[in-house]
């Protein structure tokens, strides 16, 4: 149990009825949870609107709320407290009925469109191989010292988020990696979280469902760094043209890295190959399992953010170097006829472009390049045909399949991303919406040494068809009729 008055010590807000000496036992955000005792925040989402539960949440045994309307509140007994944003409100006493772990550890946020998965996963790695007890927050899953929990969102909300950094706090933990998405900076889910550093690998277009334009989608992001506070480190990818925007305004510290421009850290690809490649950083050469240039910048992303904590470069080299790909990222399998099989979670066209460009400048060119494709339903529509343009540049033959098409018609989603088919690609194209067909008719025309992509999903281990999740696993499929 704790007071009100002390979850709410140094933020701004308006009793409206009731007594800041109010006892509270739990705090929750779905009025389905409420419980006795309980303090309601009531928060207006995109579809639902929890002002309008705030009696039900009386009913149920809530003795405190948060709102930003209290207009048409039914509460003699429950005490009312008005707000101006119900988020931030949100963020701020989640903070503090854990006890601010994020005070005692050092937190990382990764941000960016593509590679923040692999960038906060080796971070782990690396951290955890160097002996310090760690979390981790990714898209794949959740972790506390080598303790796995199932990750729902890239970032969770703030009851989550604090919660589980409480749980890696009592576990010791001392480093803290979290995938931040620009959802979560624009909902204020990692609001009032002490970032120890922040880290940009690139923007390109995505969630423009949501954001509306890619100036709002860029602006999210950047409203991430200028959170930072002076005492924290903002590292970016100074080969990104909004690398330097997204720092501009930050009070912390900024450290550079890149490939191609001037940077405090800077590396150049020497040679890479399907499984892996060679790099030139820091006046060394060094091996790594990983390939392409887009994992090049995870990988300088790595080093750069490592380096901030940890001063012996060449230890640091040394255990980058054992790093191997993440789940679903660029993961590679081969048949028993030598058929090379890569997974990798690209669903944006920067994405599909990254991994298939990695694709073609490794290939012979005598090998044949078949790739499926699909798109999720109810996101941005726009890159559809964008993804399907990508594709078809790189391969010599593309099957459009199903992705999660959630509540979407999937013929619809493939119709919208076959418009970007160039007209000379037509007649290499197949259509089989069944995604588990796709992959069988895939396996079925690569010979020896030919290279299946399966782009989209990645890591998931579910197909989502009208709002409903079934088990459905990339690398489990092909490795079924890789025989």
């Amino acid at each position: 149990m704790k007071i009100l008055s002390d979850i709410l010590k140094k933020y701004k807000y308006e009793l409206v009825n009731g007594s800041e000496q109010t006892s509270i036992s739990g705090i929750v955000f779905d009025s389905r949870k409420v419980e006795e005792g309980t303090l309601f925040v009531a928060i207006k989402g995109a579809e639902n609107d929890g002002h309008k539960f705030i009696n039900n949440a009386i009913k149920a045994g809530a003795t405190t709320i948060i709102c930003e309307d209290t207009s048409g509140i039914e509460a003699k007994n429950a005490t009312v407290i008005s707000v101006q944003n119900s988020r931030d409100a949100l963020a701020w006493v989640a903070a503090a009925w854990y006890n601010y772990p994020s005070d005692t550890m050092k937190v990382i946020g990764i941000t960016g469109t593509n590679g923040k998965t692999t960038t906060a996963t080796m971070l782990y790695n690396v951290f955890r191989e160097l002996g310090y007890p760690c979390g981790l927050f990714s898209t794949v899953k959740i972790l506390i010292n080598g303790q796995q929990m199932n990750a729902t969102h890239t970032t969770p909300d703030p009851l989550a988020i604090q919660g589980t950094m409480a749980e890696m706090r009592d576990a010791g933990c001392e480093y803290c990696f979290m995938e931040v998405s620009s959802h979560a900076v624009d909902q204020d889910r990692v609001k009032y979280i002490d970032f120890a550093a922040g880290v940009f690998t690139n923007i390109t277009q995505d969630h423009l469902d949501y954001h509306k334009t890619f100036r709002n989608y860029i602006e999210a992001k950047q409203k991430f760094f200028t959170h930072l506070s002076k005492d924290a480190i903002a590292i970016y990818n100074a080969d990104d043209k909004n690398g330097s925007i997204m720092v501009q305004n930050t009070k912390a510290k900024c450290i550079s890295y890149s490939l191609k421009k001037p940077s405090d850290h800077k590396a150049k690809i020497l040679k890479k190959e399907m499984d892996g490649m060679m790099l030139h950083l820091e006046q060394t050469q060094m091996w790594t399992m990983l390939t392409g240039l887009f994992n090049a910048y995870n990988l300088m992303a790595v080093y750069s953010t490592a380096i901030q904590f940890y001063n012996d470069s060449q230890e640091l080299l040394r255990v980058i170097s054992k790093q191997k790909p993440v789940r679903g990222r660029f993961e590679h399998i081969i048949s028993a006829n030598g058929t090379h099989g890569i997974i990798d979670y690209a669903h944006t066209p920067d994405a599909v472009e990254n991994v298939l460009s990695t694709v073609d400048e490794v290939r012979t060119g005598n090998e044949q390049l078949i790739v499926i494709i699909g798109a999720g339903g109810n996101r941005d529509k726009t890159k559809r045909p964008i993804m399907a343009q990508k594709a078809c540049r790189y391969a010599d033959t593309v099957i459009f399949t199903s992705d999660n098409p959630r509540n979407e018609d999937p013929e619809a989603i493939i119709q919208d991303m076959k418009t970007g088919i160039p007209i000379e690609f037509t007649g290499r194209e197949f259509t089989i919406e069944s995604r588990e067909e796709a992959i069988k008719v895939a396996v079925g025309l690569a010979g020896a040494g030919d290279i299946i992509v399966i782009a989209g999903k990645g890591h998931e281990t579910y197909q989502e068809v009208k709002g409903v999740r079934h088990h459905f696993d990339d690398r489990e499929i092909l490795m079924k009729h890789f025989k």
